[in-house]
């Protein structure tokens, strides 16, 4: 069986771990973090066999991932171009090192420099949560995502070949990519949003009165295209200043068609803004409706009940009962989503058609 290394065993590297130890029971996996808790957690777990402290790596502990086939890299992005060049002098011809970062291009120019292209492989689990922390890792986090990869031109095929299954094994979607392409799509998809919630939250902070009218009354719509601002502002700061061209072009691209829609605001011209709505619905319509890749179908329904104590937790245990298992709930304090009022979220759309039928059963009133 094989050897997996992991540099650092937070949300995604826990959860990679995870999948490895679910497909593979009798592989080996050593992994370091600062943070001894984690790892006591996961050696508790039965997730790691070995724990590389911070104080084993301050004494040479970099060669204990000697023997590893596979080192994973799960550190902020600037950290594992540092990591990378400890490993050099340690790890075998054959092994192969990848990375779960978000930016591709700092990684790869470090491989080039390093000499290490023969030994690198790029990759990015697009998956992820609002939670952070080996705590909240779950193999099911990679089930159904896309897992970009990103070879050098020394990879070596047979390499690439057996980091493509591996992902496979994951139940995750594998898709070959330069790490210039992907760091411009990532940058559209994923890095350019960010910023532009982010910006939208504080427009409207700035812009709120007093009394906060706002934020008391901001809801559905509004929250679901901000949720993403409230992401980690020391990974964003890090992505930002690491593909920053590819942002930079993006958002001015961005701001050029804001300029548009205002002029169809200045002239009045509702044809040109049916025309804007009506081509991003169709392009949005589009998207997969499989629970696949970095935009993902969220499996929910909305519930009416009643205003009343333990109307939550009456649902909840229903579905227990009956083996459903639910990603998130909560209450809604406002009509405006389809009338409901208390939102469920599930993780497989069969959990969400069975939930359905037994609230129905149950006569409650369900919104898709």
């Amino acid at each position: 069986m094989s050897t997996y290394g992991f540099i650092c065993l937070g949300l995604i590297g826990g959860s990679v771990a995870r999948a490895i130890r679910e497909k593979q029971p009798g592989s080996t996996i050593i992994a370091y973090n600062r943070s001894a808790s984690s790892l006591d957690e996961a050696l508790s777990d039965g997730v790691i066999d070995i724990a590389v402290y911070e104080e084993d790596m301050e004494n040479g502990g970099i060669s204990k991932f000697s023997s590893c086939d596979y080192i994973f890299l799960c550190a902020p992005v600037k950290k594992n171009e540092e990591f990378l060049e400890l490993l050099k002098p340690v790890i075998s011809p054959s092994c192969i090192i990848t990375d779960v970062g978000s930016v591709k291009t700092g990684i790869h120019e470090a491989a080039e420099r390093l000499d290490m292209e023969a030994n690198f492989i790029g990759g990015h689990p697009m998956a992820g949560s609002e939670r952070v922390g080996y705590t909240n890792s779950k193999a099911s986090i990679l089930q159904n995502a896309y897992y970009i990869l990103t070879p050098t031109k020394k990879s070596p095929a047979e390499k690439v070949a057996e980091l493509r299954s591996l992902v496979q094994s994951f139940d995750s979607i594998p898709l070959v990519l330069s790490f210039k392409e992907h760091d411009y799509i990532v940058a559209a998809i994923s890095h350019l949003p960010h910023v532009i919630a982010a910006s939208l939250v504080n427009l409207v902070k700035d812009s709120d009165n007093e009394e906060g009218i706002m934020r008391l009354v901001a809801a559905g719509g509004f929250k679901d295209i901000t949720r993403i601002a409230s992401s980690s502002s020391d990974m964003w700061e890090q992505i930002c200043m690491t593909n920053t061209e590819n942002i930079k072009n993006l958002l001015e691209d961005y701001i050029d068609s804001l300029k548009s829609v205002d002029v169809f605001l200045k002239e009045h011209n509702g044809d040109k803004i049916r025309g804007l709505f009506d081509t991003a619905r169709e392009y949005r319509d589009s998207f997969t409706t499989a629970g696949s890749g970095p935009i993902k179908v969220n499996y929910r329904l909305f519930v009416d009940i009643a205003d009343e104590p333990g109307a939550l937790a009456t649902i909840a245990t229903l579905l227990a009962t009956r083996g459903i298992s639910i990603k998130n709930i909560g209450i809604i304090h406002n009509s405006e989503y389809q009338g409901g009022n208390m939102r469920i979220e599930f993780y497989y759309e069969p959990d969400l058609e069975s939930a359905a039928k037994i609230l129905e059963d149950k006569r409650y009133t369900i919104h898709k």
